[in-house]
Formats: structure tokens, C-alpha cells, sequence
């Protein structure tokens, strides 16, 4: 039974006619029905059409409907054939027509066939012929410029053998005689190539001849050789090459020099003379032969360092000219020629290469020889000044203005750091020698030990000495310096140790005790170190002062504290008796001209102090403030500035006691510059004593105008005033009840402006009492008073 899609392809089609409109193509039909289109599809596979048609149980449905589907196309074909029939006949007399054209042409194209191969054969012949003769025409033209180029080299190679030319103008020859030969191919030429050999040798001495003018120009500071010499390899257009081997030969120069100086076995050998001498495994000389090694070994050292200069000063020469010199005609410097930009210059890598190798060898050196590890550490400030020497010469020699110096201040480090290891080991060593010393005169396990002055002499000496050795090398100069301010660190904090403390070293009611003795003797060694070092140090720079200073002032604050508190006691002493003038009588009438209790006392003190302690340790044959003189002088004036204090504080002082209180500061004038220190010399505290003296005796009303107030304190004139004043004008003590030793601690501790505050409450206070009584006059004292306050506030602000 058929499908329903084989029925509906077989349905019967309408009768055809010509009349009637054409149906629609059965080739449409099929492409959409499911059946048919795959006979349109490429890949159509009539097997697998035909298996499926069997495997679908209707075979003979399927080949009738196939059947029918042909008559369908049958029919379709003869109605396009039939619709086209005019177009189709057309097109056949076309054909036919264009057969008969073609047949009529044919006789024709076999005549020109034939007439194309008869002139071929005919030309043949003549273009064999035009051919050879061109080749022949072109091996004579060839054979010609052949011969051109050869002659003309040979007429260059002949002005080449002509002795007066120049050495640039020979190179420059050579170079087109090269290039000519090259370029034109005349190798081959027997003519030629002999004297392409004899030129080879000319050229070689060309080179040679060069080399030394560069050589000898280089070694010789002469620029213009250098340029003749490059001039040369320039014209042989071989500057480059050239170059590199100028530097090349140069700096292995420099290396060699290097590893010679330090070739122990060759030091050794050459400081024998015939004798046992020799050098063994640890790079040490046999016995005797040491002091031999060391000066071949400096020797040495001293021919590297002139090497080193000559080859960097050469390679900087050589520099200078390609930086400078120009190509002519073009103007291109010649550095162009040879030096990149972005490449270091020439003189940096030749540098870098030689403090490379120096390096390495200072570093086996130090390691695989004890001999020079000894000798360079020993005598490290003679390889530090044979460096600094080589540094200054090629920086002094190559700074030049327009051209860059040969070395950069970080390849002057580079140098310097090359030796380090033994610089480090010199420090430690003079370190070592200091310290050393130190620790054996003042010993960690004993604290009664006192060092003599020959040891004291000694340190200074070899601190000194240590200082000598590398004055004139700055940085080294500033890296001794730091060791020997840790060994002044040390002595003071070994002194400082040493110094006796307790009740003994304070009395000062005796002679000296031994514990005060040995403390003046630490105090004059400690003043006596500070002084010549610092005297050494005065010779110096102040970057090379300034790293001492700090322990400069250890030393010296030790120093002072070996004696401080004894001058504190002296100092307390005195004040003590100043104290008790208090206790005399200064406003009775008729007082006998004696000296007062407290000043005697007083007298008695000075001259004990003098006698038992400060003639041990004042030196009168010191031209220079020591340590104990400032002492001193500090006492001095602090006795002078405490005795007029309390001298204006004496309240009631009659004229009677104005007379005793002038002949008591006429006596202590005399006492402390006797027995303290000259008292002309103490400044304002001085003038300060010989002016209240005469204003005791002035009048109240002349002492505003009086010219010696103003070498008077302002609180000393007016506690004096107070003197003057009535019984009801309280001074500060008195109304705040202090007693006088208190009363002195806090003048100490405050300025004048807080004095006079507190002065300026008592004229108030008596302000108030005057105005309660109904008064309206006032004391004169109080007016001063109140006017020298103010000018004082004025004067402050």
C-alpha cells in the first residue's frame, strides 16, 4: 500500500498544452517532498536509497511512483524543449556558421606556422653570432676595468714607497689601496698580490710607527702624538681595534704591576744577597731577612703606585684626545668612532679593573702572608699616604677644565675601601697599645693605686705620638682620633674609680689626709692629660677637635670631681664664717678698732687652705687656667659676692659699725688675695666690694646720683637701705621670719625681678602703716627705694 506522500506525487497532472500556462516544475515539486529531494542532494547514494525502500515494505510502491516521476520529468523536458525552440535553433545556426569560419581559417594559420619556423631558422644564425661577440665585448670590458684598477692600485702602491709622505697621509693611502683591492676583486693578479704582501709589511710598520706615537704621547702628557697616532688608525679604519688594545695592553700593565708588588718570593729573593734568606710557607723571611723583605716590599709598593698613576693618567690622555679631536671634513669627535652612548668612559673600566686586582691581592695578602699583614698594619698610615698621594696626583693632573677628571669621587672610595681590612686592624691595634697601657696604670683589681707622673707623661706621649703619625692624612687622622677618645673614656672611667670619696676627702679643718692627697694627685694627672692633648688638639682642624671634645670633658669633669667636693667644703666653710657676722655687734657707738671675731676666723681658714691643700695643687708655673685655678677663682668670688650680700643684710649698722664693717672688707680683701686667688682679677664682684665700701659713707640723698651704684647688685643696695630706714620698714627676712641662712639659699635661687617682689611687699606693708596713722610723708629710704626698684623693672624689661 502506498504512503501518503507516494500517492500524492502520482496524482495525475493536467493535460499538456502549448496554449496553456506552464505547470510548475516538478524539480520544485521534489525538493519538497521528502522522498524525492534527496536525489537532489551531492551526496546522493542510490545503495542506500534502494536498501531503505526495501527495508520500508513497499518496494513496488515506491518504483511506480518512481516511474511516474520520470514520465513527470519526460513530459517537463519536451515542454522547455518545445517553449525553446526558436532560441535553440538560432543558437545551432550559429554554430554551424562558426564551423565553416573555422574550417576556411585553418589553411591559413598552418601558412604562418610555416613561415614563423623559416624565419626562425633564417635568424639563428646571426643571433649566435651577436652573442658570442657580446660576450666577448663584455670579458674585453671587464679584462679593461680589470686592468684600470690593478694599474691604479699599482700607481698607489708606488706613492705608498714614497719616503716624505706623512705617516696619516701613508695610512690613508693604505686604506684606499685595501679597499680598491677588495671591492674590485683583484686578488689573483700576480702583480697585484705581490704588492699587496709588500704592502702588508708596510702596513705593519704603519701600525707600529702608530702605536708608539700614541704610546709615547700617552706616557709623555704629549696630546698631539696621541693624535697623530689615531689619526693614523683612523685613516686605516682600524681605530677602534686600536684603541681597545691601547687600553687592553695599559690596564694588564697596571694588574701586573699589582701582583708584583705583593709577590712575596719575589720580595724575598730580591732582598737576599747570597744568604740563607728565603720566604716560607706563611709568607714569612727567614730570620734576618725581615727588615730586608719590608723595605724591597715598600720599595714596591711604591714603583705600583707610580704604574698605577702612569696607566690611568695614560688612559685618561688618550681619552682627552678622542673627547676633544675631530674628524676632518665630517667634524665627528673620534670618541664617536669608539664609545657608545650609555658605555662608561674609557678611564672608568681600566679604573674599576685595577681596584679590582688591587683588591683581591690586598685581601690575599691579608689572609696567606702574616709578613705583610704585619708590615701594612704596622705602617698603615705609609699605604694610606702612598694611596691618598696616588688619589691627589691623578685627580690634581686630570682636572682640567672641558675635560672630565679621571676618577669620580665614588672610584676614590673604591681605592680607599680596597685596603680597609687593614685599616680596621691598625685601629684596633693602636686601640689596643692605648688601652692596654691605660688598664696597667689604673688596674680594674686595685683601686689604691695612683699612677706617677712618669706614667701619666707616658700616656700623653704615646697619644701624641699616635696622632703625629697621621696628622697630615685627614680621614685617617679622624678615625684615630675616635679610638683614642674611647681610651680617654677609658682612663676616665678607670680615674673616675680611683678617686676617694667619704668624710676624709671633705675635711678641711686639717692638713690633708692620704685620701685627699691621692685625690689631688688623679686630679693634677687628669688636668695634666687634658691639657697637652688639648694643647696637640689646638694644631689640629675642628672636625679633627670636635671628635675629642666629648671626652675631653670626661677627662676633665673627672678631674674636677677628684677635688669638688673638697673646694665645696672649703667653699662652705667660709660662707660659715661670713655667716656669723650676724653675730657682731655693728650698731653700738664707740666700737674698738679690732678686727672682728668672724673675719679673723675667717683669715685663719683661708691660710689653712692655702698652706694644706692649694699649694698642692696650684701650679705657679702654669701659664694657662688649670682645673684647680678655676676652682679657685669660683671660691674667690663666690666669698666676695656672699660677703657683700650679707654685709648690706647688717641691720642695725651705726657709724661706728660702718667703720669696723670697712676695715673688715679691707682685711678680706687682703685674706683672699693672699691666700685665694688676686682679687683684681675677679671682675664684678671685686668692684662690687671696693663700691659698697665708700656707699656706706654716703648720705642717702647722694646715693641716687652716685656712679658707684652701678657696680652694685640692685638687691644689695636696696637690703642696705633698709639700714637707713625706720624701725617700722621690715626687711623680706624679717617679715617672713627666715633666719639668715635660709634667707641667703633663696636669694641664690631667684632673679632680681622676684627679689624685688618681695622687697616691694615690705614698702607696702609700710605704705599701709604710714597711711593708718594718718601720715602722709614717708621715709626718704622708701622713696629711693621705690624709685631704684622700678628703674630696675625698667631696666629688665
Amino acid at each position: 500500500m502506498a504512503s501518503p506522500s507516494t500517492s500524492s506525487a502520482l496524482q495525475p497532472l493536467p493535460s499538456f498544452s502549448l496554449a496553456s500556462p506552464p505547470p510548475p516544475s516538478p524539480l520544485e515539486t521534489f525538493a519538497a517532498d521528502p522522498v524525492f529531494s534527496a536525489f537532489l542532494s551531492p551526496s546522493f547514494d542510490s545503495a542506500a536509497f534502494s536498501s531503505q525502500a526495501l527495508s520500508s515494505g513497499s518496494a513496488a510502491a515506491r518504483a511506480e511512483s518512481l516511474q511516474e516521476s520520470i514520465r513527470l520529468l519526460n513530459l517537463h523536458l519536451r515542454s522547455e524543449v518545445l517553449s525553446r525552440h526558436s532560441h535553440l535553433l538560432s543558437s545551432l545556426l550559429s554554430l554551424r556558421h562558426a564551423s565553416t569560419s573555422l574550417s576556411s581559417l585553418r589553411p591559413a594559420a598552418d601558412s604562418l606556422l610555416t613561415s614563423l619556423q623559416r624565419a626562425r631558422q633564417d635568424l639563428a644564425t646571426p643571433r649566435s653570432v651577436l652573442k658570442s661577440h657580446t660576450i666577448q665585448l663584455s670579458n674585453l670590458l671587464a679584462t679593461a676595468d680589470l686592468l684600470h684598477h690593478a694599474d691604479r692600485l699599482l700607481r698607489l702602491a708606488a706613492r705608498l714607497r714614497d719616503e716624505r709622505l706623512d705617516l696619516a697621509r701613508a695610512a690613508e693611502l693604505h686604506r684606499e689601496v685595501r679597499v680598491l683591492y677588495e671591492e674590485k676583486g683583484l686578488a689573483g693578479i700576480e702583480a697585484v698580490d705581490d704588492e699587496m704582501r709588500r704592502l702588508g709589511e708596510a702596513a705593519g710598520k704603519l701600525r707600529a710607527e702608530a702605536a708608539a706615537a700614541a704610546e709615547r704621547g700617552m706616557d709623555g702628557s704629549n696630546q698631539n702624538d696621541i693624535w697623530c697616532g689615531l689619526q693614523v688608525y683612523y685613516n686605516l679604519g682600524e681605530l677602534r681595534p686600536a684603541v681597545d688594545a691601547l687600553i687592553s695592553k695599559y690596564k694588564v700593565s697596571g694588574i701586573k704591576s699589582i701582583n708584583t708588588a705583593l709577590d712575596m718570593k719575589a720580595i724575598s729573593s730580591a732582598s737576599s744577597s747570597g744568604g740563607p734568606g728565603g720566604i716560607q710557607r706563611s709568607g714569612t723571611p727567614q730570620i734576618g731577612g725581615g727588615r730586608k723583605a719590608s723595605e724591597a716590599l715598600w720599595d714596591r709598593m711604591r714603583q705600583c703606585m707610580d704604574e698605577l698613576y702612569r696607566v690611568v693618567t695614560a688612559i685618561w690622555q688618550l681619552q682627552a684626545v678622542l673627547t676633544k679631536k675631530r674628524v676632518p671634513f665630517t667634524q665627528v669627535l673620534f670618541l664617536q668612532e669608539v664609545w657608545q652612548e650609555g658605555e662608561p668612559l674609557l678611564t672608568e673600566p681600566v679604573w674599576e679593573a685595577l681596584v679590582k686586582a688591587f683588591a683581591n691581592q690586598m685581601k690575599s695578602a691579608y689572609t696567606a702572608s702574616s709578613f705583610v699583614k704585619e708590615i701594612f698594619t704596622l705602617g698603615y698610615p705609609r699605604l694610606f699616604s702612598m694611596l691618598q698621594n696616588l688619589l691627589e696626583r691623578i685627580s690634581q693632573n686630570t682636572d682640567l677644565k672641558g675635560v672630565l677628571p679621571a676618577l669620580t669621587p665614588q672610584g676614590r672610595d673604591h681605592m680607599v675601601h680596597a685596603i680597609e681590612t687593614f685599616q680596621m686592624s691598625f685601629l684596633a691595634l693602636c686601640f689596643s697599645r692605648l688601652s692596654d697601657y691605660v688598664n696597667t696604670i689604673f688596674p680594674v683589681s686595685s683601686r689604691g693605686t695612683v699612677p706617677s707622673k712618669e706614667q701619666i707623661a707616658r700616656v700623653i706621649s704615646r697619644i701624641q705620638e699616635e696622632i703625629e703619625v697621621v696628622r697630615t692624612n685627614g680621614h685617617l687622622l679622624l678615625l684615630v682620633l675616635k679610638e683614642i677618645g674611647k681610651v680617654l673614656l677609658l682612663l676616665a672611667e678607670r680615674a673616675e674609680f680611683q678617686i676617694s670619696t667619704g668624710p676624709e676627702a671633705r675635711q678641711v679643718s686639717g692638713p690633708a689626709t692620704p685620701s685627699q692627697l691621692k685625690n689631688f694627685v688623679l686630679c693634677l694627672h687628669l688636668q695634666e692629660i687634658h691639657l697637652k692633648i688639648s694643647s696637640t688638639l689646638s694644631t689640629l682642624p675642628s672636625p679633627a677637635s670636635d671628635l675629642l671634645a666629648r671626652p675631653l670633658d670626661a677627662v676633665y669633669r673627672v678631674a674636677c670631681d677628684a677635688v669638688a667636693p673638697l673646694f665645696q667644703a672649703m667653699l662652705d666653710r667660709l660662707e660659715g664664717c661670713v655667716l656669723k657676722m650676724h653675730q657682731q655687734d655693728f650698731g653700738g657707738e664707740n666700737l674698738d678698732g679690732d678686727v672682728s671675731e668672724y673675719m679673723e676666723e675667717m683669715q685663719r681658714c683661708s691660710l689653712l687652705f692655702r698652706n694644706e691643700f692649694l699649694v698642692k695643687l696650684l701650679n705657679s708655673g702654669s701659664r694657662s687656667e688649670t682645673i684647680c685655678t678655676r676652682l679657685v677663682r669660683k671660691i674667690a668670688s663666690r666669698v666676695l659676692v656672699f660677703f657683700i650680700r650679707h654685709a648690706s643684710l647688717v641691720r642695725p649698722l651705726s657709724e661706728s659699725g660702718k667703720l669696723r664693717l670697712a676695715r673688715d672688707m679691707a682685711e678680706l680683701e687682703l685674706s683672699i688675695g693672699q691666700n685665694l686667688f688676686p682679687v683684681e682679677q675677679l671682675g664684678p664682684p671685686y668692684r662690687a666690694l671696693r663700691a659698697f665700701r665708700p656707699i656706706m659713707f654716703l648720705e642717702t640723698s647722694q646715693l641716687e646720683s652716685s656712679p658707684l651704684i652701678q657696680d652694685l647688685p640692685g638687691h644689695v643696695l636696696l637690703h642696705h637701705l633698709y639700714s637707713r630706714g625706720p624701725d617700722e620698714l621690715e626687711s623680706p627676712l624679717q617679715r617672713n621670719k627666715l633666719s639668715m641662712e635660709k634667707y641667703s639659699l633663696w636669694l641664690d635661687s631667684q632673679e632680681e625681678e622676684t627679689v624685688w617682689r618681695g622687697i616691694k611687699a615690705t614698702l607696702d606693708d609700710y605704705e599701709r602703716k604710714v597711711g593708718g596713722r594718718g601720715d602722709k610723708e614717708f621715709s626718704p629710704v622708701y622713696v629711693l627705694m621705690m624709685k631704684i626698684g622700678n628703674a630696675l623693672v625698667q631696666s629688665r624689661s
